[in-house]
């Protein structure tokens, strides 16, 4: 609301350049929003994938997790009124790569009720093919 209140000022002081400048800071803001929610999503898609993949099996639970948290990235991800998305190919790419290190650490926690390590179950499963999924589930339409 600040910035809102800022940008009022600069326009009715004709400060153009100081309301532009402020225009791009809050853009920032908001693509960096939506990129924290979509990695907050892609942590819940790879950790029911990673525990599909290592225990081999699935649940309704599960199944549900991976619908929804695709949905919402696809949602977060998607410009209304411009279109277009906020985070590009390779963007969502460093997000899921990102969202892999903690996802594993917390299917570690789950799968298998919690019996093997991070290294244990890193090694139970294909990272890559498991993050290559995630981006085909995000990017399916």
């Amino acid at each position: 609301m600040e910035e809102l209140l800022r940008l009022r000022q600069y326009i009715q002081e004709h400060s153009y350049d100081q309301a532009l400048t402020l225009i791009d800071e809050m853009e920032e803001m908001s693509k960096e929003d939506k990129l924290n929610k979509i990695y907050s999503h892609a942590v819940i898609l790879l950790l029911h994938l990673i525990k599909q993949a290592a225990e081999q099996r699935t649940t309704r639970s599960w199944e549900f997790s991976i619908y929804n948290a695709t949905k919402e990235i696809k949602r977060v991800n998607k410009r209304r009124k411009s279109g277009g998305y906020y985070a590009s190919e390779a963007e969502l790419q460093e997000i899921v790569t990102d969202a892999f290190d903690t996802a594993i650490k917390r299917a570690a926690l789950e799968a298998f009720e919690g019996q093997y390590s991070e290294l244990e179950l890193v090694a139970r499963i294909d990272a890559q093919q498991i993050k290559q999924q995630a981006i085909t589930l995000i990017q399916a339409d």
